[in-house]
C-alpha cells in the first residue's frame, strides 16, 4: 500500500541579486510504500536535501503535489502544518538537535509535550521505546553527559513517540563514530522491520546499504535507483559504490 505519492515536484529558486532562477528539482515523481526504508543519495547540490526539505513539510515546492497518507500535503494550510507534522512526521538530524538544558527524556517528552498529552501517557509511551534502544539508564542524564551515540539513539526515540506515519532521517549517521554507526544502523533496521516507514538521506554508502531502497539524484532529477531484493548489506554496498562511480562520470540513464 502506497503511504507516499510525491508528483512532479519542480523547486524553484530566485537569487536575491540580480533575480537568476535556479531549478533546485525537476519533475520529480517516485512512491514509497508502507514499512519501506528508503535512502536517497547524491552530491552535494544535487537536491536531495531541497527535496527532504519539501518531503517534511519545510518548504513548499513550486508546483507538483505530495500525498501522504490521503493528505495533501501542499494543502495544509501554514497555521496547520506544525501540528500535522508533530502527529505524523518523525525527525532525526545529524547534529541530534537536543536541548541542553532538557533532559534526555525531557527532550523526547517534547513533540508529545507540544500537542498536549499527559505526562503519565508520556511516561507509558516511552517505557518500550527506552527500553528497545538501550536508554533506560540514561533519562535522567542532559545531552552533554552522553555519547554522541546516545545522543542519537535518543533523537530516534523522540522521533518514534509520537508512532508518526514516517520518520525522515537527514545524514544519520554523519556525525558518529564507526560503532556509533552500526548501533544506530542496526536500530533503523529494527524499527522498520516492525513497520516503521523510513526516508533517510545520506552521503553513507555504508548507512544506505542497509536501505531497501536507494534513489540517486542527480541535477534535480531522480537519476536511478536500486531495490534490494535478496542481496546482502556487502553486495548492496557494492552495487551502490558501482552506481555513485557511474553517476559522478555521467554513466547510468534514469531507470
Amino acid at each position: 500500500m502506497d503511504l507516499l505519492n510525491v508528483r512532479n515536484i519542480q523547486k524553484i529558486y530566485t537569487t536575491r541579486f540580480g533575480g537568476q532562477k535556479v531549478e533546485a528539482l525537476k519533475n520529480v515523481s517516485f512512491d514509497v510504500q508502507k514499512g519501506e526504508y528508503v535512502a536517497v543519495m547524491g552530491e552535494s547540490g544535487s537536491g536531495k536535501t531541497t527535496l527532504l526539505n519539501i518531503l517534511a513539510s519545510l518548504d513548499k515546492p513550486t508546483s507538483g503535489e505530495i500525498i501522504l497518507n490521503g493528505s495533501n500535503l501542499i494543502k495544509i494550510k501554514d497555521k496547520e502544518i506544525s501540528a500535522f507534522r508533530r502527529e505524523h512526521l518523525g525527525f532525526v538530524f545529524q547534529e541530534f538537535n537536543l536541548l541542553d538544558t532538557f533532559s534526555l527524556q525531557d527532550n523526547i517528552f517534547l513533540p508529545l509535550v507540544l500537542s498536549g498529552k499527559k505526562y503519565k501517557e508520556m511516561e507509558v509511551k516511552l517505557q518500550p521505546i527506552a527500553k528497545d534502544l538501550g536508554i533506560e539508564d540514561i533519562l535522567r542524564k542532559y545531552p552533554y553527559e552522553v555519547s554522541g551515540g546516545q545522543k542519537q539513539r535518543c533523537a530516534v526515540a523522540r522521533a518514534l513517540i509520537t508512532q508518526p506515519d514516517l520518520i525522515f532521517a537527514d545524514e544519520p549517521t554523519g556525525a558518529l563514530d564507526s560503532k556509533s554507526t552500526d548501533d544506530l544502523l542496526n536500530v533503523f533496521n529494527k524499527i522498520n522491520q516492525s513497520g516503521q516507514t523510513i526516508i533517510m538521506v545520506t552521503h553513507s554508502t555504508k548507512a544506505a546499504s542497509h536501505a531497501g531502497r536507494v534513489l540517486f539524484i542527480k541535477d534535480g532529477r531522480i537519476f536511478h535507483q536500486i531495490y534490494k531484493g535478496n542481496k546482502t548489506n556487502d553486495e548492496m554496498y557494492q552495487s551502490i559504490s558501482d552506481t555513485l562511480t557511474l553517476l559522478a562520470t555521467g554513466g547510468v540513464g534514469h531507470e
